[in-house]
């Protein structure tokens, strides 16, 4: 009975390795956009149902955060910001407004420009906004190690830049 040379088996791996990873890659091009879409639908219902909890809607969270960084801003500015239409921005913030999270102010100089500013009730859900965005990281990323969550988070900014580039915004 004759041998099987060892070679023909390594061979026989890489042609099955070499294909598996060929087939890898044209369901990557496949699935890719439809999962990138599900995965982010899918974090944001979660944030969602986590900023409820503060009393707070999808998109309000953002709001609550420019104006941490920047109070004193105009609906445009804040629609500008978070990349909502101006009719958009300025329903929310009637919404938020009515909530108590802020109010509205002519500006002083200009008494034609209405500026948007954090409450005392807006300042405080700041901290609740960070435990409800960490809760729904830390599902999101249930069974990654450390190393595995960084190379994602890179890579996701590596394809964000990618198609800002490509769309024209940076």
């Amino acid at each position: 009975m004759a041998k099987k040379d060892k070679s023909d088996k390594k061979g026989g791996k890489k042609d099955k390795a070499g294909r598996k990873k060929e087939a890898v890659r044209e369901a990557a091009n496949v699935a890719f956009a439809p999962i990138v879409t599900q995965t982010a639908r899918s974090l944001r219902t979660l944030l969602s149902r986590n900023l409820a909890d503060c009393g707070l809607y999808a998109g309000q969270d953002g709001v609550v955060q420019a104006l941490a960084e920047e109070d004193g801003l105009t609906p445009g500015a804040l629609a500008q910001r978070l990349g909502v239409k101006a009719p958009t921005m300025t329903r929310t913030i009637g919404r938020m407004e009515a909530q108590g999270f802020v109010e509205r102010r002519a500006d002083t100089l200009d008494h034609r420009l209405t500026k948007v500013f954090l409450t005392d009730g807006g300042r405080a859900s700041l901290e609740r906004i960070a435990v409800a965005a960490f809760e729904c990281e830390r599902q999101a990323l249930q069974g990654l190690s450390g190393k595995e969550a960084k190379t994602l988070l890179r890579l996701l900014l590596a394809v964000e830049e990618n198609l800002q580039a490509a769309i024209g915004m940076r």
